[in-house]
């Protein structure tokens, strides 16, 4: 059975693993020049399952309209004459709802557990290596309003059986004793000690090469123009470099998904919503996180990455401008120097912008395209993709082999 992977990023590519092991001749292709140089590039590399949850929650709306006016802000939209945006922010509204918001953070927690777990048997069989920690994350407060908002997480984690624990403001520094330098007051703190980092562009390198060792097959700078489908059963990829033919095909294309599924009556509630990173080179002995801090106030991830720091975040609707704006980019340098006073002396870092496959309530959708026969989906994560990746690629594998699934593949069933 040739099964054809569209996209190399990680959600393709650890999608292309789980088929491989089924017994797939596992065929990947992508518009790129080599694995993982789009979305997962230059990610905030956190591998945070207690960190799963939808954008879309109570007050958010009142935000986003706040936010709009500011020059720099955790969430920027930026109105387009563009029925797409609309149509997805209307349906983002309508998910701020807090039963429905939480019944979304149940089923991204669940797949994102699951991630967890599938993540360390993926390792444990294929020996890559990729900057993977293991010191957890530190989630900080500095506002009551963000503490609040801590405390009520951290009752959600309670009934879950997710290990954390809230911590006071004298107790930050010992968990990461970077930030006893900082300027910043904080009124408390959230730690997982079970989460992880991991450098997502590197995991990527690493798989596809291991892949190539087995026999996968990797097809690069290909340009897919359409998808040919004969009495609603796939057939092959019609590409700009020729026909590319195969029994199935699984879309992993992030954002850029629905140019080909829209002609076909399947597109997804899909929209490319810009994040951005800064990355640091650091120097031996500099006071920088041991592992992760996710500052909850200006949404910003912090993670090392061997001799690396990765500043990532900011969410931007503004359609697939890749522009790396000097407001957002000045707005987390100043963010991130404030926190960690010793980057200031250090070279420049190296600004990146990317586009997270977002749906309206935040769940990925995983299944078989709806109407078409031999199509399959893995596509929507969000910004939890790295995190989602290796359970999203098993569950998907397991339903196009026929297997039973681990975990409800409902919540995740595509439109």
């Amino acid at each position: 059975m040739t099964t054809l992977v569209l996209g190399a990023g990680v959600i393709g590519l650890a999608t292309a693993y789980a088929l491989h092991k089924a017994g797939d001749d596992v065929h990947v292709v992508e518009r790129l020049d080599g694995p993982g140089l789009a979305t997962s590039f230059g990610n905030a590399g956190g591998l945070c399952p207690g960190f799963a949850g939808p954008w879309a929650a109570p007050g958010m709306v009142a935000k986003a309209l706040k936010w709009m006016v500011a020059p720099s802000a955790p969430l920027k939209i930026r109105p387009r004459l563009d029925t797409r945006q609309w149509a997805w922010l209307l349906q983002f509204a309508r998910e701020c709802n807090a039963d429905r918001s939480a019944a979304n953070k149940r089923a991204m927690q669940a797949i994102a557990h699951y991630s967890q777990a599938q993540l360390a048997a993926l390792v444990e069989d294929t020996g890559i290596t990729f900057d993977h920690g293991h010191g957890g994350v530190l989630q900080t407060f500095r506002s009551e309003e963000a503490l609040d908002a801590g405390e009520r997480a951290a009752s959600v984690l309670e009934n879950l059986s997710i290990p954390h624990r809230l911590v006071p403001p004298h107790e930050i520094a010992q968990i990461e004793p970077a930030l006893a330098g900082s300027s910043a007051q904080f009124t408390g703190a959230l730690h997982l000690p079970n989460d992880q980092t991991g450098d997502c562009a590197a995991f990527c390198q690493a798989l596809a090469d291991w892949l190539t060792e087995r026999g996968g097959r990797f097809s690069y700078g290909v340009d897919v123009q359409s998808i040919r489908i004969k009495g609603a059963r796939f057939e092959a990829l019609e590409t700009a470099q020729g026909v590319i033919e195969g029994q199935r095909v699984v879309l992993a294309a992030g954002p850029f998904a629905n140019r080909l599924l829209k002609p076909l009556g399947s597109a997804q509630p899909l929209y490319p919503v810009k994040g951005y990173s800064l990355t640091y080179e650091l120097d031996e002995d500099i006071a920088v996180p041991r592992s992760s801090v996710m500052d909850e106030d200006s949404k910003l991830m912090f993670t090392r990455l061997g001799n690396r720091l990765r500043v990532g975040g900011v969410a931007e609707l503004s359609g697939f401008d890749s522009t790396l704006r000097a407001a957002q980019i000045g707005a987390i340098r100043a963010e991130t120097e404030a926190l960690f006073p010793s980057l200031r002396g250090l070279a420049e870092p190296t600004p990146w912008c990317g586009f997270r496959p977002m749906t309206p309530d935040g769940r990925a959708r995983i299944g078989a395209a709806p109407g078409l026969d031999g199509v399959w989906l893995n596509l929507g994560h969000g910004s939890n993709g790295w995190t989602q990746a290796a359970g999203a690629g098993q569950l998907v594998a397991d339903l196009m082999t026929g297997r039973s699934p681990s975990i409800n593949p409902a919540p995740y069933e595509p439109n």
